[in-house]
């Protein structure tokens, strides 16, 4: 189809990825647990808005400049570590703010920027730029019409099911959060995240092109 093979091992490989444990998982799990459902969803639609970024570039050949220019990884990796380091501040933040203080309204904006923060989480990661320019050729065949509708379709097709995945994920975390858990829970669930995001940084600052 479209000029692609092998669609169930495809979908297969989809699916061990999107069930690896890495920042978009970790995003996802603790924007839910911190805003519920919809701020699940938010995480959700944001980290797949990164990942239509990420297969434009690889259709029409942006990612191959990652993989040519070790400069342009370099800054892009370092630009994500520093968002990442961001985002662990913000946790950081809320699970040392006091158990008094008057929780965050959560106005519309609250939802665009968990949105906002979703996409820049994977946009800015070189490393998700790179696999998908090193995965999605894998399926697709040498003689086919148009490599870049073939890109294109693969590139849909990962995104509706990590999307997919994302949203069951969303469902089973979901229920955590009516225990009503005491507030000493919540501010280890931010500064758990803040830690682990600030590991994830430290590990996108040292991946080498």
């Amino acid at each position: 189809m479209f000029g692609t093979h092998d669609l169930l091992l495809f979908t297969a490989t989809v699916f061990v990825l999107n069930a690896t444990p890495g920042v978009d998982m970790a995003y996802t799990v603790a924007s839910t647990l911190r805003g519920g459902w919809r701020q699940g969803v938010a995480a959700a639609i944001g980290i797949m808005g990164g990942c239509v970024l990420h297969t434009l570039a690889a259709a029409f050949g942006l990612a191959a400049l990652l993989a040519t220019s070790a400069e342009a990884f370099t800054v892009v990796k370092l630009v994500g570590a520093a968002y990442l380091l961001y985002v662990a501040w913000g946790m950081a933040r809320a699970g040392l703010r006091p158990a008094g203080a008057a929780a965050e309204v959560q106005a519309p904006e609250a939802w665009w920027r968990t949105v906002r923060q979703g996409f820049l989480t994977n946009a800015l990661n070189p490393k998700v730029a790179l696999f998908f320019l090193a995965l999605l050729p894998q399926f697709i065949l040498a003689d086919a019409p148009s490599k870049t509708l073939a890109f294109l379709f693969l590139g849909g097709w990962f995104i509706a099911q990590g999307l997919l995945f994302l949203l069951v994920l969303i469902a089973l975390v979901a229920p955590l959060r009516r225990a009503k858990p005491r507030p000493w829970v919540g501010r280890t669930l931010n500064l758990g995240g803040a830690g682990l995001f600030t590991a994830l940084a430290a590990k996108l600052a040292l991946t080498k092109p």
